[in-house]
């Protein structure tokens, strides 16, 4: 159990730092709005990947082939963040920012860091992959598989709740132009990982195999 523990913690703080839309749209809360806020926007975002974790344990194999070839599943969750990401870029900065959520937007802002999170289907691919590689080596043991991956979440969680305070700390550096600057920059990001995903979704099956993908990130 312990082993299972101490294989996990290294793997959930690589989560923590997956390069993504979750990831710069979390600084940039946190940075704007507030300790509270990023943790509201962060346990959204927790609750769509225990969503997925979920889903991809109690489907496994045939889910992860069904995804394989359902390409179509990729190209509809790369134009939904590719939309999301124009809006943002293109999206006039207002006469004075908020930089500061109110309680009201608490839930507002959970909901969007779920939805961000879940409409990335790149995610589900992920959790998929993990537990076809993890699954075997934990002898397919529920109770181990669970330790195994509330670890990881868990992590997960704790890093990001040091980067949301370390984003926190760059308030006061943040003027309206830069904060607008930040904007167009976390709207680059997110077109880009639409595109991405859309590519991914006419790439043939060979080229994007995701147990292989998953394999070369645990070496």
């Amino acid at each position: 159990m312990i082993e299972d523990i101490q294989a996990a913690i290294p793997l959930g703080f690589l989560l923590a730092f997956m390069i993504g839309p979750v990831f710069f749209v979390l600084l940039e809360t946190s940075a704007t709005k507030g300790f509270r806020a990023g943790i509201s926007f962060d346990f959204g975002v927790i609750v769509a990947d225990v969503v997925f974790l979920l889903i991809a344990y109690f489907s496994s194999f045939q889910l992860l082939e069904n995804l394989s070839n359902q390409p179509g599943l990729f190209v509809f969750g790369g134009m939904i963040l590719l939309v999301y990401g124009i809006v943002i870029f293109a999206k006039k900065a207002s006469k004075k920012e908020n930089l500061k959520a109110s309680k009201g937007t608490y839930a507002g802002l959970m909901i969007k860091g779920f939805l961000l999170n879940f409409i990335n289907i790149g995610v589900l691919a992920f959790w998929l992959g993990l537990i076809v590689i993890v699954g075997p080596s934990l002898d397919n043991d529920p109770n181990r598989i669970l330790v195994f991956f509330s670890t990881m979440i868990v992590v997960y969680f704790i890093t990001d709740v040091f980067k949301i305070l370390l984003a926190k700390q760059l308030k006061k550096y943040l003027t309206a132009e830069r904060i607008v600057l930040i904007k167009k920059v976390l709207g680059l990001v997110i077109i880009v990982c639409g595109i991405v995903l859309i590519i991914k979704g006419f790439l043939p099956k060979e080229k994007f195999d995701i147990k292989e993908g998953i394999e070369r990130i645990s070496e």
